[in-house]
């Protein structure tokens, strides 16, 4: 069972603007440093945090229980301008647990309400002894020589942007989610897909739109524990010259 948490900063939208618009650069500050903030101390815990819209951040938080939720958000609350509310959901796929934690955020009221503020909606909470995450910590194959040289950065960019969005849609489909990390990275919570699956999923892009992908996948009690042996995945398929698609590791306890 993965758990994963929904943050939402309360009634975000309208602060903004509130008195009046509020310089854009101060709001990317904000919300960088909200960021940083949140994956700072879930990673205490072994958790993860990935941004989506940057108001809206979705983590891994198995391990993490009913008051370290709360901690975190009278943290948030005493050193900044605005408040978070967090949905909580565990379920067999990344997909179903983060829908579980929006549903339950979402019967609290809206994310604009003036209303709603500082809410913990837990759907269900991971049992220590079913919690297992896995993760694939995917890697575009030769992006420096491919395209990092020889195109522009943003041409770059629309490549590594075109790579997770066909990414993004298969996963979808297998109840797995996808986010950028960084670089030509991506990290995928995939509780519920088979390491064949996986490689499926990578050979059909390439064949769609020529790029090579490879995948460290790990698997462990924590996303902390699942996301390293991801890492060292990565690692086995590099030090191989990338002629495998994938490679599993799962942490000994």
């Amino acid at each position: 069972m993965i758990q994963m948490t929904l943050i939402q900063i309360d009634n975000y939208g309208p602060w903004t603007v509130t008195p009046r618009p509020r310089n854009e650069s101060d709001l990317q500050i904000l919300q960088a440093e909200l960021y940083a903030d949140l994956q700072r101390q879930i990673a205490m815990k072994k958790g993860l945090v990935f941004y989506t819209r940057f108001d809206n951040l979705l983590a891994i938080t198995n391990g993490l229980n009913h008051e370290d939720h709360l901690r975190i958000q009278r943290s948030i609350k005493n050193r900044y301008p605005f408040t978070i509310s967090m949905g909580v959901g565990a379920a067999e796929t990344p997909h179903e647990a983060q829908k579980k934690a929006t549903m339950a955020l979402q019967k609290e009221g809206g994310a604009q309400s003036s209303e709603r503020k500082q809410i913990l909606a837990v759907d269900s909470l991971v049992d220590p002894e079913d919690s297992f995450v896995q993760v694939a910590h995917i890697d575009i194959n030769s992006v420096t020589e491919t395209l990092t040289d020889i195109e522009s950065a943003f041409d770059t960019n629309f490549m590594v942007n075109k790579a997770q969005h066909y990414l993004m849609t298969k996963l979808i489909k297998k109840g797995a989610l996808l986010f950028f990390i960084g670089g030509d990275n991506f990290m995928a919570p995939c509780n519920g897909l088979s390491e064949q699956e996986i490689e499926d999923i990578l050979v059909e892009i390439n064949d769609e739109i020529e790029i090579g992908l490879k995948a460290g996948i790990g698997r462990g009690r924590n996303a902390e524990d699942a996301a390293y042996m991801a890492d060292l995945g990565l690692e086995e398929i590099r030090d191989h010259n990338n002629d495998m698609w994938t490679y599993v590791i799962e942490k000994e306890y």
